[in-house]
């Protein structure tokens, strides 16, 4: 992979909590857990082990990503703060709490990175 291009937002995912009970055991089938942090700026987030979120809580996930990639706000989704949002897994077992972080770096579309393959 060659990733040639520095992303205008970092997101940090946190593990709150459980819905229901207090541990992951018969209950998460990815492991979460409690404090663990997932970060990433476009790819997956991924743990300090390198291990990925759960591909089910991604696709709640992405959405929201892109809205604020988007310049948008996440209080109008019901979001803690601009750039912040509680969720809850489609399987109604994690607790996520997605943060966005600002890097200062330009926009991808905005900033003319992208670009056609016939305009190459």
């Amino acid at each position: 992979m060659k990733k040639w291009f520095a992303e205008d937002f970092e997101f940090v995912v946190e593990v709150t909590g459980f819905l229901n009970g207090d541990k992951t055991e018969n209950y998460c089938r990815n492991g979460e857990e409690p404090g663990d942090v997932y970060r990433c700026t476009y790819g997956c987030p991924v743990n300090e082990c390198g291990q990925g979120i759960c591909s089910k809580a991604m696709m709640m996930l992405y959405p929201l990503m892109d809205a604020v990639r988007s310049g948008g706000d996440l209080t109008k989704l019901g979001g803690d703060s601009r750039l912040s949002k509680t969720v809850v897994c489609p399987d109604g077992c994690v607790i996520f709490r997605l943060t966005a972080k600002p890097l200062g770096n330009e926009n991808f579309h905005t900033g003319g990175f992208w670009k056609s393959p016939d305009n190459n």
